[in-house]
């Protein structure tokens, strides 16, 4: 699309409204933005680059209104994600790291959005509308599911995209605690003596390979999956270590511990299995590991520890 130039001027009445509905509003959302991200943020957007978007709907008088709704719906998202998403402020914080708010046109072509949505550009989030939806589903633009894409897709250099960040906090950290937990009483020990590597990182970028191949089998939220789909590796690790009773019987204990001496647990992606078309455990010099393709990661779960007896 081609961008509208600024209005020379607004009328008098849309001058008014946006003095009365947003300008003597603006400071008092941006402390209401501040405080629940917890760093200072400021809005900036301009009027009079808006307004030539109205197509004779509500902002083509109510221009103040409309931006002021905007940014209130907004924070109303912001707020009630991060009641769900423990991390989301910090989250939002570092990859907007110009802490500023914006309202702009979609430019993209194609649109990415049917009537508005949510980018970063710059370090900025950009509330955007869609060329002829100025006005039109304005509480959605910073959704889940705008939002946390854009977030997603932002510029960074950190090794986990955001969605395998959020997944990791909210579905992986507290979790495992207790996997752990279990693992040490089948074994006799402490949490402490027993190790559980995720291997996020390395995981990570295997799987984004993999997807990037033509014909990829991979699921298009794997990142957002990645905390509870090695969460429920280490879980099937337990059953099974259950189910051969390593906790009750003292020869089946002993052997393991013999043969992981080191007590440690990791999950990997490998190139080939040895043993199985899904996934597979192996110990190596005193280590256990969980692993399976690229291409079959998250398949059949439940089965990664199912040959343990075999190699202790």
């Amino acid at each position: 699309m081609v961008r509208l130039p600024p209005a020379e001027k607004l009328s008098l009445a849309v001058r008014k409204n946006v003095r009365d509905e947003w300008s003597n509003s603006q400071s008092d959302l941006e402390k209401q933005l501040s405080e629940l991200l917890g760093e200072t943020w400021a809005v900036d957007i301009n009027p009079s680059a808006i307004w030539p978007y109205h197509n004779d709907g509500y902002a083509k008088e109510s221009l103040g209104s409309c931006i002021k709704a905007y940014v209130e719906g907004v924070i109303w998202q912001l707020k009630y994600l991060s009641g769900r998403y423990s991390n989301l402020t910090e989250e939002i914080n570092s990859i907007c790291h110009a802490h500023v708010l914006t309202l702009d046109v979609e430019e993209a072509t194609p649109p990415r959005f049917s009537y508005g949505g949510c980018d970063v550009q710059d370090g900025k989030l950009r509330v955007l509308f869609a060329e002829k939806s100025l006005g039109t589903n304005i509480s959605d633009c910073c959704s889940e599911g705008n939002l946390f894409p854009a977030l997603n897709n932002a510029p960074g250099d950190k090794p986990l995209s955001f969605s395998a960040r959020l997944g990791i906090k909210s579905d992986y950290e507290d979790q495992i605690k207790g996997t752990r937990h279990q693992i040490a009483e089948l074994l006799g020990k402490a949490d402490d003596e027993v190790t559980l590597d995720p291997n996020f990182e390395e995981t990570h970028a295997k799987l984004v390979a993999a997807k990037s191949a033509k014909g990829s089998g991979i699921r298009d939220d794997w990142q957002g999956a990645l905390g509870s789909y090695t969460a429920s590796y280490f879980d099937a690790l337990v059953s099974h270590m259950k189910y051969i009773k390593v906790g009750d019987d003292e020869l089946v204990q002993e052997g393991f511990l013999e043969a992981v001496d080191k007590v440690k647990v990791v999950f990997r992606i490998v190139d080939t299995l040895k043993n199985s078309s899904y996934c597979e455990v192996v110990i190596d010099d005193g280590v256990l590991y969980l692993q399976c393709t690229a291409e079959r990661w998250g398949t059949n779960i439940n089965d990664v520890a199912s040959g343990l007896m075999d190699i202790l």
